[in-house]
Formats: C-alpha cells, structure tokens, sequence
C-alpha cells in the first residue's frame, strides 16, 4: 500500500534540482507568480501599428484594469511606446487613468449622462456617444461652456445590438444635423461582431451598412477595427484601430499561427504531494478517481485567483517541461495535478509549477476552460504576487 504521508523534501545526489521561487520576501511569500511582460505589450502595440501605417492612429485599450494585467504600468508602457489614444468603458476607470497620463486622449467606450457630464469636462475625457440623449447632453454642454465644441466619439451600431445609435436614431441625424452642433467629431465610430472570423459574411454587411451611415453624417475620422478586425486587412482600417487582446498577446487571428507575442506567464506554487493509492479519490465530489497509484501535487492556485472552475479535469502544468494533467475539482485556493510521470526531486513542496507559458498559453488555457482569453485574463486573481519586466 501506498503511504498516505506528505512527500517533503528529500537529500538527494539527482542533478535535478527542485525550482524554487525567487529569493525576495514576497515572492516567497507568494502562492503563485504572475510575471507580466510590459516590453512585449509595447512591442505588440508597435507592431500594430506598423501593420496599418503612419495614416492610421492606432489606439490601445485599457479597460479592465488593463484586461486584468495593470492599468498603471501598462498604460506608462504603451504612452512610452508612443500610444496617444486610450480607451476604457467607464467613467471611474478614465479618471484613474488621467491621473497617470495627464495628456493622451482618453475615450470612454459606455458614454456619459446627464449627471456625470461635468466630470467629463473636469478630466478632459471623450466620451463616445451611444444614443441621442448622450448627444443631446454632450452637445449642451459643448454649447454652454467657454470651450465650446467640446470632442466625441459618435457610436453606430451596425449589427451588433448592443451599445450605439440605431437605425431610426441615425436617421435622425442625418435630417437634422444641429444636433450635433457644437461637437467636435473626434470619429465615428462602429463595434464588428465577428471580426474573429475573416470569412464571416456579417463582417463585409457591417462595413457596408457603416460606410452609407457616414456619408450622411458630418465628415469626421473613422474607426471599425479592433484586435481582429485589424487583421481583416486595410479596407477596414480607416483611420483609428482600437486593439485590445492582441496587446496582451492574446491571438487576433484564430486558428492561424499567432502574430502577437507572449505578454504573461503564471507560475503555482506547489504546497504538497502525496502518494495516493490505485482507486482512491481526488478533490470535491470524490469526481477523479486514481486508476493507478500515483502522486498527486497540491498547488496554491484556485478559481480565486481566476483558474476558472471550469478547467476541472482539463490542461495541465508543466513541471521541468514535463506535463502535470490536472486532476479533480478546482477549488477556491488550490488545484491538484498528476505528477506520478514526474521526477519526486521536480516536485517537492516549494517548486513551482508553470500553469501560463509560451507552450501552455492564455488562449490554450481558454480552450480548455470552454471560454476565451479575454475572460482568463481579467480573472486574473489579485492574490498573485505580481512582477512586471522589460518595463
């Protein structure tokens, strides 16, 4: 029978040697290490950029705490790698961030209302207008205030039915231009539904629909694409792209070979392992049984931290660049791998365990979950220790 006992660490002559975590207080301290690498978002933004020319703002967004990384050191990152234009959903998220950029422009992607206008003008902020009260409200303002012609982003919607001007409401504009008196059209502005796909027929319907829309509108800039709708080509370019994901390294073109490099890399710590004996239980709900004997490593990383409960059963570690299969539940702080395959002196308490790297990447751990990158980064747990580089 295998022994029930904790495996601690064991003098051994084996060239292999354990991976610790590094020497600092903290990240000793820590239970997982989330590396976040600011040189490789700048470089992702650059290139970027690069791929729509010189005529073309490329933009960066930020909303969501940077999708789950930092909006602080990211956004320093991106205004150092020359982005001037930066977009958030919020209200609240844009005053955080104009207290750390003072001069880029700052648009905010959910608009403003009439009772917190003011605060748009205050910080400077450009909201987008997504119907025609915000219109109405802007262009009060705009036309009451010293400054006058205060700047907007105008939103059409297109087909995705969710924020933007409608059809009738665009309608409206089109006959009755004033109301847009006293703004300065920043761009107008369209959200692609399936910009992901390149062959999804919605994505030449909503620039057709977008391209007649602005003809009956006052001249301004233009903006469709985002991460994936850049890669789309330069039809749908215009002058302003807006990327997010692919900042973060996340691929903008998926199942092609990923144009964008890796951004983050997550590290668990293990806390212990033990022998586990040919059909006994593993987790919550007894759900994984052990058709062998084996040893299991607990790690200190849970859907707390954002390894969603989803992935139970599904992905791996590596350890030492062998795979750990993730085995049972996950559980609110913790998750349990297969590391019978695995050399004992890879594996004692203390090692570390990498869960996001360049070979298990953002978008494969979202694959395994049933979800996408995007909600894999910004549940990002805040227990991580976190390290920034190429800063």
């Amino acid at each position: 029978m295998a022994s029930k006992r904790p495996i601690t660490a064991r003098n051994s002559k084996s060239k292999a040697a354990p991976r610790r975590i590094a020497v600092n207080a903290a990240e000793a301290r820590a239970g997982a290490i989330l590396e976040i690498d600011l040189g490789a978002i700048a470089g992702n933004w650059r290139l970027l950029q690069s791929k729509v020319g010189r005529n073309v703002r490329c933009a960066g967004v930020v909303k969501a705490n940077a999708y789950g990384l930092g909006v602080v050191p990211v956004a320093k990152a991106l205004a150092a790698a020359g982005c001037k234009s930066f977009f958030v959903a919020s209200l609240d998220e844009a005053l955080a961030l104009r207290d750390i950029l003072k001069t880029p422009e700052i648009v905010v992607l959910n608009g403003l209302d009439a009772g917190n206008a003011r605060d748009f003008l205050k910080a400077r902020l450009t909201p987008v207008l997504n119907d025609l009260g915000q219109v109405e409200t802007w262009r009060g303002l705009s036309l009451a205030d010293p400054r006058a012609r205060q700047p907007a982003i105008l939103h059409l919607d297109t087909g995705m039915n969710r924020l933007g001007l409608s059809r009738p409401e665009i309608a409206v504009l089109t006959t009755e231009p004033d109301r847009l008196a006293g703004v300065t059209l920043r761009a107008i502005m369209t959200h692609l539904a399936c910009a992901e796909e390149p062959k999804h027929e919605k994505n030449a319907d909503q620039r057709r629909r977008f391209v007649a829309a602005r003809r009956q509108l006052p001249s301004a800039p233009a903006s469709i694409a985002n991460s994936s709708g850049i890669f789309l080509g330069p039809d749908f370019h215009f002058d302003l792209v807006r990327p997010g994901a692919a900042l973060y390294g996340l691929n903008p073109v998926p199942g092609t070979s990923n144009p964008m490099a890796q951004a983050v890399n997550l590290k668990g710590k293990i806390l212990q392992v033990r022998d586990v004996d040919r059909g006994e239980s593993v987790g919550y709900g007894a759900r994984h049984r052990m058709n062998r004997g084996g040893r299991i490593a607990t790690v200190a990383v849970g859907y707390a931290d954002g390894w969603l409960r989803a992935s139970s059963e599904r992905g791996a570690g590596r350890i030492g660049g062998h795979e750990a299969p993730i085995v049972g539940r996950i559980s609110m702080d913790l998750m349990t791998l297969d590391v019978t395959a695995i050399d004992p002196e890879l594996t004692q308490p203390g090692a570390m365990v990498d869960l996001i790297d360049s070979k298990n990447t953002v978008d494969r751990v979202a694959e395994q979950a049933s979800t996408i990158g995007y909600e894999i980064l910004t549940a990002l747990g805040r227990r991580y220790h976190r390290v920034y580089r190429g800063a």
